[in-house]
């Protein structure tokens, strides 16, 4: 599934609006590929967009969500959506001072037992498969053929 995204289906599948979309185009926070006037972004952009969603849900700012968007791909080298693969479950942990990618149970317990104040987390893996499962309900829904229901010889319509 490598389709590309107008800007208008990225607002309709994460909720986002068209503003706040264009303002993190701007600001360079999710950069989409440009055809004309449009913006396309890719499966990777949209994954980034729902969790970056997530984060403001959750009182990060702008800035700071750039700050994890770097440190993943600083740490990871890639997009974020390639880091979640398979039935994984990343999540994204912050005492507002550091920023963690736990990648397993253990290390979340070991982060809560040394943190000195309250931690956010953000499951990154959850919404790169909602993101997923949604691209693959529209995609099936869009080839599905139209079905004619026939009548049974129990059910007839009187005139």
């Amino acid at each position: 599934m490598n389709s590309q995204f107008h800007s208008s289906q990225v607002v309709q599948l994460t909720g986002i609006t068209p503003r706040q979309l264009q303002w993190w185009d701007e600001q360079g926070i999710v950069v989409p590929a440009r055809e004309g006037h449009c913006r396309l972004y890719s499966q990777s952009d949209l994954a980034e967009v729902a969790v970056i969603c997530q984060l403001r849900k959750k009182g990060f700012s702008l800035q700071r969500v750039r700050k994890v968007m770097r440190l993943l791909q600083k740490n990871f080298a890639t997009r974020l959506a390639a880091t979640v693969c398979g039935k994984s479950a990343y999540h994204l942990l912050t005492d507002g001072e550091r920023v963690y990618l736990e990648t397993s149970p253990r290390q979340i317990v070991d982060i809560l037992k040394n943190a000195q104040q309250p931690i956010l987390a953000v499951c990154v893996s959850d919404e790169v498969r909602r993101i997923r499962a949604t691209l693959r309900t529209n995609q099936s829904n869009r080839k599905a053929p139209e079905r004619s229901t026939p009548r049974s010889g129990a059910a007839r319509h009187l005139a």
